[in-house]
């Protein structure tokens, strides 16, 4: 099965959250927070929306940074992804 969002939809992969701190604490699994820096897997066309044209400014494989608690959580093929809004996602990282 394939996701293909519509509309200014982003369909985003998070990346794992770090395990260990900088000074090299091990967190246990209910201390690690959200992970915000997502991999984009598929983008929607964009288009005019509420009377607005839409363009999408982000391309399938970059790394990204979105809101703490954005989107909608979905599984597919086992696979745990996020859909956002373009609106959503913060900052590219480079």
């Amino acid at each position: 099965m394939t996701l293909k969002p519509l509309a200014d939809r982003v369909v985003v992969k998070m990346t794992e959250a770090e395990e260990t701190t900088k000074s090299g604490i091990i967190l246990a699994g209910t201390a690690k927070e959200k992970p915000q820096v997502a991999e984009i897997v598929a983008v929607g066309p964009g288009g005019i929306i509420d009377g607005k044209e839409i363009v999408m400014e982000v391309k399938v494989g970059q790394k990204v940074i979105t809101s703490k608690y954005a989107g909608t959580e979905v599984k597919c093929d086992g696979v745990e992804y996020t859909i956002v809004k373009q609106s959503d996602i913060l900052a590219i990282v480079e």
